[in-house]
């Protein structure tokens, strides 16, 4: 996770320009003469640091140049195996266009084989758009270095330009998938005042850092000579690394721009980060509060939804329910900015065009549900919060771009409670997995402050899995199989379904099944229940046959848990480096009904088992049989989300007993000849 480490300093303020105030552009390295390769460097096969490596890095070099209006980049990679010859494919996200007008300029490469042949990149970039949404279009450039092989050495080097009425913070990431053996980050920041963007033009004088930085790293600040008599004086940041491990790579992590090794620069009005949020808290608030409103149409809307008999609860529940039944851009492409524009629409401005559309993005259909339930006459709150699934939030980095989504916070009768309306399908009471358990911005009565989301409950999330098989005299099983997915599974799927076509949705569904199940089972979808119901659990029914033992001799093997064949350990490594983050804390119940002909006998059964870990999970089994069957069910209870380094040997241990646990078979005895044999 991001060091809470700051560092502040004052610019030199002489001509005051404008800041745009929506981003930051990791972009790297000033170009330096190319490099003459080592012998070693030539020849080496492997970095023993990271023994099987596909490639790694000699040396990366970022520079930003603020007074050019530059960032470059320089880059050197060798090749050790098969799979590292892919990093000859370079691609150069930018966003293009608009006020800044990025551009990339300046691509040259070539490759060094290991018998020191140069191969020079004689070709042309070609560009291609990414994504195109609402006030921005993101390009990529695109190439590939000639005549790669195992052991070749890979340079290039690139510049990314934008206009002289802008200035971007560079974002070093020092740590990434590969193994850096030197890295060189430099940045010669302005020495004007910086003027915000926005309608309160502050004066952003204070140049500030957080920071995360291998052991050892320190980062240098010095005065830059004067180019001139005229010239003012300005400031050189500089940061040298070595041996620098490849980012952590482990099962069910924190986001890993969260964990790797990076400095955030940014520019700030402010003298100290309490200040920071304060301030940028109360204008946040303030423009929400003008998105939010509620005019007359508004108020006319909740007179028609609620009745004046309602208590608060049942006025929430229909309030919730009507955004729920609007259309949400952000999950359905079918409405564009653009395709507002065409029919005669303007920007949206308030609530009450959103509500006269029936339509919006989260944050737009999140903002309508504050202004509905405050216009029926109930406290409620905008919160803006970090999606757990892209980052962490980090309050001593002073951005309020690190802030992806909002909810909103209703007080029902004396007590606060969090939804999620811009999220499609979250039921109502609820908020998805990735704005649980994280933290951002809350409008409060008098302003704002920094807040953290609550967890959800165990009993929320997870999925019940039902098999009912006959099995025949050569072990063949038919039957059924019921899936229901709760909360946030069933969330996933909904939310899956949105971003295809039925068939596309069904087959992931038969997918999903299959891999759970022995092989050569044949898996039919039946039916999908309750798919737009969000309140409701999604059920899934199947067909299924096939062979789901092995046979030896006499004796049939049967997995204990049908859902858990294919199932690999989750955690195979001894020791962790980083928090173990689920997604929600989550409940499995299996019950798996198996009737076999009387020429069958149970030679055993598992028995039954019950693994605590704690107060916090809980892993019981237990088995049924009678003559002719046998059921085995099997719960899984994980109470909690997070789980230190220090706690992930008794983790790993619980998930290894119940893990072999769940490999315990069924063995049936052949006491009878098969029909035919």
């Amino acid at each position: 996770m991001i060091s809470s480490s700051v560092h502040r300093t004052v610019l030199a303020t002489f001509v005051s320009v404008t800041l745009a105030a929506f981003g930051l552009f990791a972009a790297p390295a000033y170009g330096d003469p190319w490099t003459q390769p080592t012998a070693e460097e030539l020849s080496m096969t492997a970095q023993p640091q990271v023994p099987g490596a596909a490639a790694v890095y000699l040396n990366r070099e970022e520079s930003t140049i603020d007074n050019l209006h530059v960032y470059s980049e320089y880059v050197r990679i060798k090749v050790l195996t098969e799979g590292g010859k892919k990093y000859a494919n370079v691609e150069l996200k930018y966003m293009a266009g608009g006020a800044t007008g990025f551009d990339v300029t300046g691509v040259s490469g070539r490759t060094i084989h290991p018998d020191g042949t140069i191969v020079l990149f004689t070709g042309k970039p070609y560009e291609q758009l990414v994504v195109k949404g609402p006030g921005y279009t993101e390009k990529e450039k695109v190439f590939t270095l000639p005549d790669v092989t195992v052991g070749s050495i890979l340079e290039y080097r690139y510049n990314l330009r934008w206009d002289d009425q802008h200035y971007f913070p560079p974002r070093w990431e020092i740590q990434n998938e590969l193994y850096l053996r030197k890295g060189h980050f430099l940045w010669k920041p302005t020495n004007r005042t910086l003027v915000r963007n926005d309608e309160r033009g502050l004066l952003t004088n204070t140049l500030s850092w957080t920071y995360n930085l291998p052991p050892g790293a320190a980062i240098q600040q010095r005065e830059s000579p004067k180019m001139s008599l005229n010239d003012h004086q300005s400031q050189t940041i500089e940061l040298n690394v070595h041996d620098v491990p490849p980012a952590p790579e482990e099962e069910y992590m924190l986001p890993a721009s969260s964990l790797r090794y990076q400095v955030l620069f940014y520019y700030s009005a402010y003298r100290n980060g309490d200040e920071f949020w304060k301030g940028e808290g109360k204008h946040w608030a303030q423009i929400n509060d003008n998105l939010i409103g509620h005019g007359p149409i508004i108020q006319s809307a909740v007179q028609q939804l609620v009745a004046l008999t309602d208590t608060q609860e049942q006025k929430l529940k229909k309030l919730y329910a009507a955004v729920m039944q609007l259309d949400n851009s952000d999950f359905n492409r079918e409405h564009s900015r653009a395709e507002d524009k065409s029919e005669g629409l303007a920007e949206i401005k308030s609530s009450d065009d959103v509500w006269t559309r029936k339509r919006g993005s989260s944050k737009e259909l999140t903002a309508l549900f504050v202004a509905l339930v405050r216009a029926a006459g109930m406290k409620s709150y905008l919160m803006a919060v970090a999606s757990r699934d892209r980052n962490v939030f980090d309050p001593a980095f002073e951005s309020l771009y690190q802030l992806n989504d909002d909810i909103a916070i209703v007080t029902v009768d004396g007590k606060e409670q969090f939804f999620d309306p811009g999220s499609r399908y979250c039921p109502y009471g609820h908020l998805a997995w990735n704005h649980t358990l994280s933290g951002g911005l809350r409008q409060t009565d008098d302003g704002s402050a920094i807040a953290r989301t609550p967890a959800e409950s165990y009993t929320n999330s997870g999925v019940d899995r039902v098999a009912n098989l006959s099995l025949d005299e050569h072990g063949v099983a038919t039957g059924t199989i019921k899936l229901t997915f709760h909360g946030d599974s069933a969330l996933r799927w909904r939310q899956r379904a949105l971003s295809g076509d039925q068939e596309s949705l069904e087959q992931e569904l038969t997918k999903h099944l299959q891999q759970m199940l022995p092989g050569g089972m044949e898996v039919k979808l039946a039916s999908v229940a309750k798919q737009s119901d969000y309140e409701e659990p999604l059920v899934v029914s199947y067909n299924v046959s096939g062979p789901i033992g092995s046979s030896t001799g006499k004796r049939l093997l049967i997995p204990g848990d049908l859902f858990e064949t294919n199932a690999k350990p989750v955690f195979v490594h001894e020791k962790r480096e980083t928090t173990v983050a689920f997604h929600y804390p989550s409940s499995a119940r299996d019950a798996i009904h198996i009737s076999f002909p009387p020429s069958f006998t149970i030679e055993s059964a598992p028995g039954s088992n019950e693994i605590p870990f704690e107060k916090r999970g809980v892993y019981k089994r237990m088995a049924e049989t009678s003559p002719t069957s046998v059921t085995v069910r099997r719960n899984l209870f994980l109470a909690e989300v997070f789980f230190q380094p220090k706690e992930y040997a008794d983790l790993r241990s619980f998930y290894t007993k119940f893990e072999s646990a769940d490999q315990e078979p069924v063995v049936l005895k052949l006491t009878a000849p098969a029909a035919g044999n």
